[in-house]
Order: C-alpha cells, then sequence, then structure tokens
C-alpha cells in the first residue's frame, strides 16, 4: 500500500485562516509529512528555486506534492502552475489547485497548464477539513509520488 516514507507537501495559500485548516487536516493522521507554507506566488517560486530566504535546500526541501491556489498576490496561481510545469526540474511535481473558485475557465485553465487535480474548498469548516483531509490521503497514501530526488 502506498508511500510510509516523509512526504513534503508545500502549500502555497494567502489567506491565513484557509492555511492554518489546510495545515491542520495535513497533521490529522499518522501519515508523515512535513507542510511548508508559502503566502504568495512570488514565495513559491523562491521556495522552488531557492532563492532569498529558501537559498538554502534545508529550509525549503523539494515538495513531492504542492497544492495551490489560484487567486494570490504578486503571482496567480496559474502562473506559478506554469513555471512549475514548464521546468524540466519541477514538472514531475504534482499539482493539487486547492481554490475556492468553482469557475469552468479556471478549471479548464488549471488542467490545459498541466494540474494534476482542481479541488474546491468548501465553505463549511467540517466539509473543508475532510476535503483536505481526502486530498492529502490520496496523494500520500495512496498515489505513488516522485521521489524528493526526482
Amino acid at each position: 500500500m502506498g508511500q510510509q516514507r516523509e512526504v513534503n507537501i508545500l502549500l502555497v495559500e494567502d489567506n491565513p485562516d484557509h492555511a492554518e485548516l489546510t495545515l491542520k487536516a495535513l497533521k490529522d493522521g499518522n501519515l508523515l509529512n512535513a507542510s511548508f507554507w508559502v503566502k504568495d506566488g512570488e514565495e513559491a517560486l523562491d521556495f522552488l528555486y531557492h532563492r532569498g530566504r529558501y537559498a538554502h535546500p534545508t529550509t525549503a526541501p523539494r515538495p513531492e506534492l504542492i497544492l495551490l491556489d489560484i487567486q494570490l498576490p504578486k503571482v496567480d496561481g496559474h502562473e506559478v502552475l506554469r513555471r512549475i510545469k514548464t521546468d524540466e526540474a519541477l514538472r514531475a511535481i504534482p499539482v493539487v489547485m486547492l481554490t475556492t473558485s468553482e469557475r469552468e475557465d479556471e478549471i479548464f485553465q488549471s488542467y490545459k497548464t498541466g494540474a494534476n487535480s482542481f479541488v474546491s474548498k468548501p465553505v463549511r469548516f467540517a466539509d473543508f477539513m475532510e476535503r483536505v483531509r481526502n486530498v492529502k490521503l490520496y496523494w500520500v497514501l495512496t498515489s505513488l509520488l516522485p521521489g524528493p530526488n526526482c
């Protein structure tokens, strides 16, 4: 059954309340994972390319899964996704668009750019927590992820 190693998860989310709930849901259960939170698209790119405060790889290990919001300050989620999926060194990392949007054009654009999944965030707290847990269970336990050295 799935992986039993630690999985690095990068959460790119500008809303502190959504980030807190997502991180809590990611920590629930006995699955090994390390979660890292960045607050905008520019910070996500700094994390991925080891720039600025993320220059040392120990502060920004290669994620094996990225949870990416669309409506982000500085660099939006679609542009972050485009950069990930056009970069040979990053394109194998699964990216789940985790967003409040359910707009057809956003869904289409995400998949067209290379998103591995598009998940909308429910409004109700319990539903939100359950949705994030399901994402984690699928991507961390069920699906086989490329290792950190891929």
